[in-house]
């Protein structure tokens, strides 16, 4: 991604000069840009959000404050996820200890 010089506002590309979406200007494009950028083949544990069917909560916190809405019960694992921007409060996923429905609570 590349930045107009005059102001700021994000470029794109036409042909071999990038140009401003804003104001129009033009620059060269950075041909050093891909080699600042770090990418990997895929996401580490930790980036992943447990949402699947199949995905294992066991082990992770439990939360003694929560009621399932399906069965009643009063306990559930749950792993929180900043799912939002950084302003905003992180997002809890829960699944029911006993009866295994999953939810989400934002704060």
């Amino acid at each position: 991604m590349q930045f107009c010089d005059e102001c700021g506002s994000m470029m794109h590309a036409d042909g071999d000069v990038m140009v401003c979406s804003s104001c129009g200007a033009e620059q060269a494009k950075d041909e050093d840009a891909a080699e600042k950028f770090v990418s990997t083949e895929e996401q580490s544990g930790d980036e992943l959000i447990e949402t699947e069917e199949g995905d294992s909560f066991e082990g992770k916190p439990t939360a003694d404050d929560v009621t399932c809405e399906e069965c009643g019960h009063g306990k559930a694992w749950y792993t929180i996820k900043q799912t939002g921007s950084a302003d905003e409060p992180p997002t809890r996923f829960f699944k029911c200890q006993d009866c295994g429905n999953r939810w989400r609570e934002y704060n």
